[in-house]
């Protein structure tokens, strides 16, 4: 063996000593290091993104179970409203008052709906200006 101190685990190839290296091998090392941290990057992202995906799906199975008790919730008080007003007239006409609450509740949730709608702004404005000027930044000034 020569007098090289090698560190490491046994049988891995000794690094190179970065005194006797050319800067080719060097740029090579450091771009291969680069390369394997990115890597490691993207995994992590990737493993994080898998989490989050599967909690936000959770979440909303959720929010859809808690949004189908609701509408059994108002079914059902619809009946009792509907049972209610058929204690004091016939059976047809109070049936028709619950519809015609249903129908005025759903018309009022339709147009504010359709307003807040109007609102949205579907193009990304900001991302599409910064876009632009970015071939502006990359251009060298003269």
């Amino acid at each position: 063996m020569t007098g090289a101190h090698t560190a490491g685990a046994p049988g891995a190839p000794a690094a190179p000593d970065p005194g006797s290296a050319s800067v080719g091998d060097l740029v090579s090392g450091v771009l291969g290091d680069l390369s394997s941290l990115m890597r490691q990057e993207l995994e992590l992202a990737k493993a994080e993104v898998k989490a989050e995906a599967s909690k936000t799906g959770k979440a909303a199975g959720m929010l859809g179970a808690a949004g189908f008790a609701g509408y059994m919730v108002l079914l059902f008080l619809s009946i009792a409203l509907w049972w209610a007003l058929a204690s004091v007239m016939p059976h047809g006409w109070a049936a028709l008052i619950v519809a015609v609450l249903w129908g005025i509740a759903g018309a009022v949730l339709y147009t504010t709906g359709r307003k807040q709608l109007r609102t949205i702004h579907p193009k990304p404005e900001r991302t599409v200006q910064t876009l632009q000027e970015v071939p502006a930044a990359l251009k060298p000034s003269h």
